[in-house]
C-alpha cells in the first residue's frame, strides 16, 4: 500500500469524515487561510492516482470525489507495512519492541 504525505492524509481525513464532495466543498472545510482550489485539485488528483480516491462526473466539468479506501483499511495497511519493514513480518517482535 502506498503511504500518504501529511497534506494528503489531511485531505483524506476530510473525505473520510464528510463523505463525497467537490473540490470547492473540500476547500470550505479548511480554516483561513484556505488553500487555493488549484492546489487542492492537484493533491486530489495525486490521491486518485495512488488509489485512495475516485470520482464521478456530474457534468463534463464538475466532478465529485469519494474515498475508495476506508480509514481502517489505510491504518491496517500502514501497520502491516511497519511490521513487515522493521520487524521481519513478525507481529510478536513489533509488540515486544
Amino acid at each position: 500500500m502506498k503511504t500518504l504525505t501529511v497534506k494528503e492524509e489531511e485531505i483524506m481525513d476530510f473525505y473520510w469524515d464528510f463523505g463525497p464532495m467537490h473540490i470547492k466543498e473540500l476547500q470550505s472545510h479548511y480554516a483561513a487561510p484556505k488553500p487555493h482550489v488549484n492546489t487542492l485539485s492537484t493533491l486530489v488528483h495525486i490521491l486518485e492516482e495512488k488509489g485512495f480516491l475516485a470520482h464521478k462526473a456530474l457534468t463534463p466539468r464538475c466532478f465529485q470525489y469519494y474515498a475508495i479506501l476506508s480509514r481502517d483499511e489505510y491504518r491496517h495497511g500502514t501497520l502491516n507495512n511497519v511490521v513487515n519493514k522493521f520487524f521481519g513480518k513478525s507481529y510478536l517482535s513489533a509488540v515486544s519492541a
